[in-house]
């Protein structure tokens, strides 16, 4: 492991010495993920993008891309752009990114099945803000917004997402 390395067990996450609390999958953690499984991924995720929400809070890091209401996540195993940013309107099942709630105000988007997507074996695994405390996500793993944003504003090009 890299010491900028997130590390994230069932005990919480570890990221620069410090440990947080995190939420994880309701169908905890698997080594054989599929899409609507509710289960975390182990192994060893890149991050590979920030998206935050421009109208809530300032941009945590120069890199980060702000979110506009058009903007969803396709989740749709049939789509030719599956487990990728896409702007509504469009024509397949997605999951809307510009929220009423917050957790989605501050994305890290993992490259799980992110390059050259197979279909089916799950889309959008995040790190994002929790509902709270330790309430399961659907797959993602989510902590609080304070954490979030401490850990957005300190990663770097050599930083991944380690589920073990």
């Amino acid at each position: 492991m890299r010491p900028t390395d997130i590390v994230v067990s069932k005990a919480g996450l570890l990221y620069l010495g410090r440990r947080m609390p995190c939420s994880i999958g309701r169908g905890g953690l698997t080594d054989q993920k599929s899409e609507g499984d509710g289960a975390t991924p182990r192994g060893c995720h890149a991050i590979v993008g920030i998206l935050f929400r421009a109208d809530r809070m300032r941009s945590p890091t120069p890199k980060a891309r702000p979110i506009s209401f058009r903007d969803l996540w396709s989740d749709d195993s049939r789509d030719p752009h599956y487990n990728s940013l896409v702007k509504a309107p469009h024509p397949f099942q997605c999951e809307r990114l510009y929220r009423g709630d917050r957790i989605y105000d501050l994305i890290l988007v993992l490259d799980w099945n992110y390059f050259d997507p197979i279909k089916g074996d799950g889309s959008a695994i995040f790190l994002h803000q929790w509902r709270r405390p330790r309430y399961p996500t659907a797959g993602c793993v989510a902590l609080r917004s304070d954490h979030l944003l401490w850990i957005a504003r300190r990663i770097n090009e050599a930083s991944r997402l380690i589920v073990l």
